[in-house]
């Protein structure tokens, strides 16, 4: 059997961290990892100890929801809150990220971009190439998706 890339093993993991997604709107994972390790995971969600817009509704603006703290965001906020360092890393997200992700991402030293979808605004590529920050496409895949729909595994007791 043929292993996989590491670059697909870390894309299927963001897929499987976008299942924790508490906005139903887009379901967005994401993964910080340097020198193959996992640093940090993220999802799009709610403000830490309110409810869910999936639970209560929507707050939407221009059409979207600006309830939720983006994958790559709140990545990075684990990472700090837990006091690891993620310079030169590598994020793997689901969507590529907005425009306020992507320059959360420059200013915390990531270095490359590794998205599975295009999402909306394309000053990352102009941006990316001005600051020497990797940006590359990977598409999702679908083994990572079912790999996140099985079923759980019961306690030991």
């Amino acid at each position: 059997m043929q292993r996989v890339s590491w670059d697909r093993y870390f894309m299927d993991i963001a897929q499987v961290v976008s299942s924790r997604s508490t906005c139903s709107r887009k379901n967005v994972g994401s993964v910080i990892v340097r020198d193959r390790t996992i640093l940090s995971t993220g999802y799009n969600g709610s403000l830490r100890g309110l409810p869910h817009c999936d639970d209560i509704g929507h707050m939407m603006e221009g059409g979207h929801c600006v309830a939720t703290i983006h994958a790559e965001q709140n990545a990075i906020i684990h990472a700090a809150k837990n006091g690891v360092a993620i310079n030169d890393g590598t994020i793997y997200v689901t969507a590529s990220p907005c425009w306020s992700c992507f320059k959360s991402i420059a200013n915390a030293g990531l270095r490359r971009i590794v998205y599975g979808e295009f999402y909306r605004d394309e000053r990352i590529f102009e941006f990316s190439q001005r600051l020497g920050i990797e940006l590359e496409h990977l598409a999702l895949s679908t083994a990572a998706l079912s790999a996140s729909a099985l079923p759980a595994v019961p306690p030991i007791e």
